[in-house]
């Protein structure tokens, strides 16, 4: 049992300060008031003054009341029975039923060895044609998704968490509006994939200090899984919110403030989370998808800007879809080499059209004559936009390969595809190539007509 200490000399926002010695860093601790206790964690030391931040806030604790330090760190029960549950901010069951009674293990700990990861070579299949074609997403891969507020990023994660092939789906919300986390848990339990998810909501009415521990709820849970052999997808909804909160406990404790006023240490916070995404030799995997919201729209703000150093790549949403360009996975060509063989060549000539088809509806805008190459260009954007891109499109990745091909021929002759003949000779549509034929056979018919005459 450890001692009390009743000499808390310092109230600031949810953070208290107390005299204490023999104290570890983000060691728990129970803050006893007459009415209730309330759970702290230490997150500054200096001499024999202990900072802790106040998970439920600091609302009705005063410097008299007493705090028992714990001993150890934040820690999380885990048992298969965890599946189907749901959990707030500091692991307290959101949905009713009663705590989990199992190990427990702790939060916050070291990433894995690189010397124990397996190089990434397994594609995640999403039913989305933007990402499964063109950005691929790959087993043990972090990738955030930079949106701006209005953008459906909670829809376009709980379509992946829906569809992906994974064994385990952990979800992280922070800051979550009460309706987006009545969204996420009504998709789940209308795909029949309740079963086998995770929850860990922190609302947007919840203290804004419980946010700080939901990433580390969900990927030591998910990393415990992958330990056991399954494949587990982690989704976390909003990491800016998690920044801001940082930013906000960096405040309270007077530290110097770096860009715009988010902590120094912003990307090793950062990168300490996103590392845990892994792919075990002998074990299973854990990848991780996080949406980070964009103030402004400017990708230049301190959480996108650190985000894009630590991730492998970036989705880009706007307009209610996936951004070809600037978007990017940079462990695709890993994966989709090994689906089908015209896979890298749609990948590159469908985005090449489309790059040519932006330059010729700027030409339209601006008055410019249209040739009949521009006009081909003009009609394939228009359904490339409307079978491909819109995120309402849910087909397996060879459908929508099949559907990128009938979209070219509808709209261009082969060689003006800038696709190898060799690809095109195996995967043009059949009956256009069968039409080409029977017009190349009547020609040479009409010309012996005419010189017999």
């Amino acid at each position: 049992m450890r001692k009390y200490y009743d000499e808390i000399i310092r109230i600031a926002g949810n953070v208290v300060t107390v005299t204490a010695s023999g104290i570890g860093y983000e060691e728990l601790a129970v803050i006893t008031t007459p009415n209730k206790s309330s759970l702290a964690q230490v997150i500054h030391i200096e001499s024999d003054h202990v900072s802790l931040q106040v998970f439920s806030g600091t609302q009705g604790i005063s410097t008299g009341d007493k705090v028992r330090f714990l001993g150890h760190p934040m820690q999380v029960p885990f048992s298969e029975e965890l599946l189907g549950r749901i959990f707030n901010g500091s692991g307290t069951p959101r949905d009713g039923r009663p705590e989990l009674q199992a190990d427990r293990i702790e939060l916050g700990t070291p990433s894995v060895n690189p010397v124990r990861r397996r190089m990434p070579d397994q594609m995640v299949d999403t039913g989305i044609p933007m990402i499964d074609i063109f950005n691929s997403l790959v087993e043990s891969q972090k990738l955030p998704i930079f949106s701006v507020a209005g953008e459906p990023y909670n829809e376009l994660l709980a379509r992946v968490g829906l569809q992906a092939n994974a064994d385990v789906i952990i979800l992280g919300g922070i800051g979550l509006r009460h309706d987006d986390y009545l969204k996420f848990r009504n998709t789940f339990e209308e795909g029949g994939v309740l079963g086998r998810t995770i929850m860990f909501v922190h609302t947007a009415a919840d203290p804004v200090v419980e946010g700080l521990l939901v990433p580390d709820l969900c990927l030591a849970v998910g990393e415990k899984f992958a330990l056991e052999g399954k494949r587990v997808l982690t989704l976390l909804t909003d990491m800016t919110a998690f920044s801001d909160a940082l930013k906000e406990i960096a405040i309270i404790m007077e530290q110097i403030p770096s860009n715009r006023g988010y902590p120094g240490d912003l990307y090793s916070q950062l990168a300490r989370r996103y590392e845990k995404a892994v792919d075990f030799d002998g074990a299973g995997s854990m990848t991780l998808l996080a949406c980070t919201t964009m103030p402004g729209d400017d990708v230049t703000h301190p959480v996108p800007d650190n985000t894009g150093y630590i991730t492998e790549g970036q989705f880009y949403l706007r307009n209610g879809r996936i951004e070809p360009f600037g978007s990017l996975s940079r462990l695709k060509q890993q994966v989709n080499g090994k689906t089908r063989d015209d896979h890298r060549a749609i990948m590159d000539g469908c985005l090449q059209l489309y790059a040519q088809c932006r330059e010729s509806r700027e030409k339209r805008d601006m008055g410019f004559e249209m040739s009949r190459w521009d006009k081909s260009l003009l009609k394939f954007g228009d359904l490339f936009e409307e079978k491909i891109m819109d995120l309402s499109v849910n087909i397996p990745l060879f459908e929508a390969l099949d559907r990128c091909w009938a979209i070219l021929a509808d709209c261009f002759e082969p060689a003006e595809t800038g696709i190898r003949r060799s690809i095109i000779e195996n995967h043009w549509p059949k009956e256009v190539i069968q039409e080409t034929k029977t017009e190349t056979e009547k020609e040479p018919e009409k010309e012996t007509e005419a010189v017999t005459v």
